[in-house]
């Protein structure tokens, strides 16, 4: 219902960024003042606008629904920083008009110069953006847990979370995600939901997809907890439409992380040779929609041996003192994305206690990634795409906890483990589920 009432402040932005779009290229050459001309930009534009929703109703053929789908999310990103650059550039004209009373405001070169700067603005934020998405950074992280673990001085995670794998994500990225992750030798790989991207069938070669994540080598396995859009969900914009749980639930899904060798923990337990835990807790929500409730961590750990390291996958980073009340040692999280893209990612920490990077709440680390993949726009600007390695020492096997760094934006240093791991390989995890 929001969708509709937004649409006509939708179709005005646009009439405002074309607008000023087909002034400045009319001031640029006489050939663009022509009705043709105009006639043609307009219909092109109306076309990429309409992307999205256009994407959204034609489902057939598959290859038109799919190329629009792409166009949509790619015009969306471009679209932001479309309006951005002009909204601002306008609002500086206006105060140097009308408060500065500046005389070169009402130049024509001033008008070609100033619509030149804000083009390649757009296009070199775009580019970069899109560009930007398939370098995967290595985000290392060191803890200190304050258990002693009977023949193992640490521990080498690896956090991956918000791959939404679809439209946008696929192969490609998988290959970059699973070659930085063998790169680590991880002891075991902890995935914090959103491993699809609302629709199973956007994925367009699953089979493919499903080989390079077996690929994932790790001493204890992969394992996996849901995110929010892990369900099959109509979404326009960003704005979804309801449906049924039989709709929302795709088994194809599960089914997947099955093949690909990813063990998913539903509000589930695990220990690992009879060392540690990991806990999967159900996403808040999703479980509205699909499971309906969700333990609290309390639930989850009240049957765990509380001298053991107990690890928690928990999509979105959400009741951080309680999960810490719990008595978990580390929550590993995603969901945000770091904001994704510029300005996104300055006020993304209004809404979160730990909107990305390290926070320590009590004994418990708390870690949240900014996601290796993107969801909406196909772009990241002032984020990144990324995996976290976390090197978690035992007792006094490490000088002290983990604490940012005051030029890392919060992140803890980048301190590397030597090369005393052994090296990682695909076993059979020695597992217990609680």
């Amino acid at each position: 219902m929001a969708a509709l009432f937004l649409a006509p402040l939708y179709i005005l932005i646009n009439a405002y960024v074309v607008r000023w779009m087909i002034r400045w290229m009319g001031a640029c050459h006489r050939l663009f003042q022509t009705m043709a001309f105009r006639a043609s930009f307009i219909g092109v534009y109306i076309i990429l606008a309409t992307a999205l929703l256009t994407g959204f109703l034609i489902k057939k053929p598959a290859n038109l629904h799919r190329i629009l789908k792409h166009t949509g999310n790619y015009f969306l990103g471009t679209f932001i920083y479309i309006l951005l650059v002009i909204a601002v550039v306008d609002f500086g004209r206006l105060i140097l008009k009308y408060i500065f009373h500046a005389p070169f405001i009402g130049h024509r070169s001033t008008f070609v110069i100033t619509g030149l700067i804000c083009t390649i603005l757009i296009i070199s934020l775009s580019v970069y953006g899109i560009l930007h998405v398939t370098h995967v950074k290595t985000t290392p992280y060191e803890i200190n847990v304050e258990k002693t673990v009977d023949g193992m001085d640490s521990l080498k995670i690896v956090l991956l979370a918000d791959t939404h794998f679809g439209y946008s994500m696929g192969t490609a990225q998988a290959k970059r995600i699973v070659k930085k992750i063998n790169a680590e030798n991880p002891d075991v790989v902890c995935i914090a939901g959103d491993i699809f991207d609302n629709e199973y069938d956007a994925i367009s070669k699953p089979d493919e997809l499903k080989e390079i994540l077996k690929g994932i080598k790790s001493k204890y396995g992969v394992y996996a907890c849901w995110g929010n859009h892990d369900l099959n969900e109509p979404i326009l914009a960003g704005f979804t439409f309801n449906g049924t749980e039989d709709n929302y639930n795709d088994p194809r899904m599960e089914e997947f992380l099955t093949d690909a060798g990813i063990h998913l923990l539903d509000d589930e337990a695990v220990l690992i040779d009879n060392k540690f835990y990991i806990v999967g807790r159900r996403d808040a929500s999703r479980c509205e929609k699909v499971e309906g409730s969700r333990a609290t961590p309390a639930q989850l750990t009240e049957s765990l041996d509380q001298g053991k390291p107990i690890i928690f996958i928990d999509h979105q980073p959400k009741e951080l003192d309680k999960t810490a009340a719990a008595g978990v040692d580390l929550d590993l999280c995603g969901h945000t994305h770091d904001g994704q893209i510029f300005p996104g990612n300055l006020i993304i920490h209004l809404f979160w206690e730990n909107s990305c990077g390290y926070l320590r709440k009590g004994t418990m680390h708390n870690i949240v990634t900014s996601g290796a993949g993107i969801w909406g726009p196909n772009m990241r600007v002032g984020t990144n795409s990324e995996i976290c390695p976390i090197t978690v020492h035992f007792n006094a096997a490490f000088t002290g906890p983990c604490t940012p760094h005051p030029a890392s934006a919060g992140r803890c240093p980048s301190r590397r483990q030597g090369d005393d791991l052994p090296p990682s390989r695909r076993q059979e995890p020695g597992d217990h589920r609680i």
